[in-house]
């Protein structure tokens, strides 16, 4: 998301009259010929941990904005640093605080349960000393009126990029062995995304015979997560654990593909539905406000309780044997602060 921004920022001739300066924990990352209007500063102990982050946050940034003469913040990171009469804002993208607590995900991922425990009050520190707060969706935006009690108009509504698949995946000819019906997820094993309802359903349709492959991007060394979902569903011959995969062969998988299964109980936005949009394919998906948003008006979809196994091999063998319906779908209507792109954003925050 950084590099998206920073992108946008370099690419355009709106905004000639300001300076921008970059806070990043490693320069290197970012090649000087690639970024001529922007200036960076490093911070490399921000990585290493919450308590150099947490002094930058709420001490340091101060200091460093009266000796830059800075004239607006923006944070990028979803917490509000502590500045004296900067005007700022915030962009914030982690839904962690919306999540059901799972008490189960202590011992598969105990440092996520209570970071996740301690994010609602991260946020709420020096929140309403923003200008804007931005957010990525409507869903998100009514949360955060009814849990810091913000105004409105002080929430801005922003898309966040979605990537163009080339050409040359989206009119391929990608088929898989036997040409089966081909299930895919893409995902970073966490417990919020839900894999387990993809691979009961899988286990359900196994067991009647029925013939079809799940693609799902771990193979259980990631992490302990990913690991009791290997352990527990490796017998099962329909599914095939790829392990993390690159970008392009994420998107060869999508040529691949018939359908996309999407079962996250949490997102801010969840890319992969818009990628696979753009090959006007099957998607099942769950049924929650992210995703209905996400999905926006859409032909080839349906959306599925995300607990319910049952419903979601209902919709696996229908696919499977070419007897189902489509959900019908609306488009969400936004109201102002709304933007499109970084480009609206910036115009936004600094008019």
């Amino acid at each position: 998301m950084l590099k998206d921004c920073l992108f946008a920022i370099e690419k355009s001739d709106e905004f000639a009259e300001y300076e921008f300066v970059a806070l990043v924990h490693k320069k290197d990352l970012f090649t000087e010929n690639q970024y001529k209007k922007i200036s960076f500063v490093e911070f490399p102990k921000s990585r290493k941990s919450y308590f150099y982050r947490l002094y930058y946050e709420y001490f340091y940034f101060k200091k460093f904005a009266n000796q830059n003469n800075i004239t607006f913040w923006f944070s990028l990171h979803d917490t509000s640093p502590t500045l004296k009469n900067v005007p700022q804002a915030v962009y914030c993208h982690n839904p962690s605080p919306f999540n059901t607590v799972n008490f189960k995900d202590i011992y598969i991922q105990p440092i996520q349960f209570f970071f996740r425990l301690f994010y609602k009050y991260l946020y709420k520190i020096n929140i309403k000393k923003n200008k804007y707060v931005i957010v990525q969706q409507l869903w998100l935006k009514n949360k955060f009126i009814e849990m810091f009690d913000l105004k409105k108009e002080k929430i801005i509504v922003s898309f966040p990029e979605i990537p163009k698949i080339p050409s040359e995946f989206l009119h391929s000819e990608y088929k898989m062995e036997n040409d089966k019906k081909i299930f895919f997820f893409p995902t970073f094993p966490r417990p919020f995304k839900n894999i387990d309802v993809i691979c009961e359903a899988s286990k359900i349709l196994s067991q009647k015979n029925e013939d079809f492959t799940v693609v799902i991007t771990i193979d259980g060394s990631e992490n302990k997560y990913a690991k009791s979902v290997v352990d527990n569903y490796k017998n099962i011959k329909n599914i095939n654990f790829i392990g993390l995969i690159k970008r392009e062969e994420v998107y060869r998988y999508y040529a691949k593909s018939d359908c996309l299964i999407f079962p996250s109980k949490l997102e801010t936005w969840g890319l992969p539905i818009s990628e696979f949009k753009q090959f006007k394919k099957t998607i099942f998906v769950a049924d929650l406000p992210y995703a209905r948003e996400t999905v926006g008006n859409y032909d080839y979809v349906n959306f599925f309780k995300t607990d319910d196994v049952v419903k979601l091999a209902e919709l696996m063998s229908g696919f499977i044997n070419d007897n189902f319906n489509f959900d019908k779908t609306l488009s969400i209507e936004y109201e102002d602060p709304f933007v499109q792109n970084w480009n609206e954003l910036f115009q936004t925050l600094l008019k």
